[in-house]
């Protein structure tokens, strides 16, 4: 049985920015270029948005980026919700969850959720603009780590991926199946920055960045922001383009592995969050259409489809052809528009914002046809926190 919000809310405005190697332009400038862009997709005016919620990237962690004050420079005057929140990579779930229940229950009309970042420096690189955050010369028992070599993400990640390869027996041309794929959908996406063909030879000659990982592994670093719009489901259907219905949320979070006694790559909160949001919508995993998930890195795509029951452990990389480049191969219906890998990387707006496309059907040449049900996943941390939105083109 279903939950009595299931539908009841929806979002009404997608904007997205110019994405990639975009220069000189700060986070506040790409926050104010999405919401003009998602207000004028809406059909709406600046001053009806009335609740501003705002995740701030990279560039806000190091003080440089998106908060609060945000509200100032976007001019917006009549806000009756306004928020800065932070659960890396799940945030942007997080962010529409609690403006659903804002508009349900009238705290607000319409509620503008911002992911927004500019870490990319012209002549520098994408490892200097996250990696060098990480490296700031930590003292004490947290210098233990970066002592025997251990540097944020890509570290901690390719310490998962490689118990999951040996646990399951995935290799890492399996892991290149992924990245093929997700490159397939890009092509087609004129929102992607990676938009040539790609194929398994490619994957194997490109550099290793941290063993098992090679560099077609890793997402993508990118400047640009993505806004959505949320409201009742009722003032949706007058509005300018066609609502993303919400039928599912949910969230989990178990921790950080050193500290939370998570055996590292076995599990994540997608089993916990999936739950939830699967009973609030009155669905199941075999229900799903499309899916649209966080990938940081390719072993995080597997780790996920199995946590929301969508294949048993170990099974996932069935769901992928032997050679996605095959023009005649058939693709799952999984990160449709090239997910962070090849499209853009901003956090957990990149797979709601393809979620929205998807179930509005505006994906063009990379849309897929049946779209009633589209599960979208963030991610933040090593596997530690994780929301979910299951989205709809139908209101019930």
């Amino acid at each position: 049985m279903s939950d009595p919000i299931r539908g009841q809310t929806a979002i009404c405005g997608l904007g997205i920015t110019e994405m990639g190697k975009v220069y000189g332009h700060d986070a506040s400038w790409f926050a104010g270029e999405s919401i003009r862009l998602a207000v004028e997709d809406a059909g709406l005016q600046k001053d009806d948005i009335d609740g501003l919620l705002v995740n701030p990237g990279i560039t806000g962690m190091m003080g440089t980026g998106i908060s609060i004050p945000l509200q100032g420079y976007l001019g917006l005057r009549n806000l009756r919700l306004l928020n800065h929140m932070n659960s890396f990579g799940a945030t942007a779930s997080a962010m529409v969850q609690y403006a659903a229940f804002a508009v349900h229950h009238g705290m607000a009309n319409y509620v503008a959720c911002i992911f927004s970042d500019a870490p990319l420096q012209q002549g520098g690189s994408a490892g200097a603009a996250y990696g060098g955050a990480g490296r700031r010369g930590p003292t004490g028992m947290a210098s233990l780590m970066p002592a025997f070599g251990f540097y944020g993400a890509n570290t901690s990640y390719a310490l998962a991926a490689r118990r999951y390869m040996e646990r399951y027996g995935v290799t890492n041309n399996d892991l290149g199946r992924v990245s093929v794929t997700q490159r397939r959908y890009a092509v087609d996406n004129p929102h992607a920055t990676m938009r040539q063909p790609l194929t398994l030879e490619d994957y194997h000659n490109s550099r290793w960045i941290v063993e098992p990982f090679h560099l077609l592994d890793c997402c993508l670093v990118s400047n640009g922001a993505v806004c959505t719009i949320v409201t009742t489901a009722e003032r949706a259907r007058d509005l300018k383009s066609s609502p993303a219905y919400v039928w599912g949320m949910g969230q989990g979070h178990p921790g950080n592995f050193p500290h939370a006694e998570v055996e590292v790559g076995t599990t994540s909160g997608a089993t916990i969050a999936g739950e939830t949001a699967y009973k609030m919508a009155g669905v199941g995993p075999e229900d799903v259409d499309i899916c649209e998930f966080y990938d940081c890195y390719t072993y995080t795509v597997l780790r996920t489809i199995e946590d929301y029951g969508l294949a048993k452990p170990g099974d996932a990389i069935g769901l992928y052809p032997e050679d996605p480049a095959d023009p005649e191969a058939e693709l799952p219906a999984i990160n449709t528009g090239g997910g962070q890998l090849s499209s853009y990387y901003m956090w957990g707006m990149t797979p709601i914002s393809e979620g929205v496309i998807q179930a509005r059907g505006s994906g063009g040449d990379r849309q897929i046809e049946k779209n009633d049900i589209v599960l979208c996943s963030g991610n933040g941390g090593t596997l530690d926190t994780h929301g979910t939105l299951i989205l709809s083109p139908n209101a019930n």
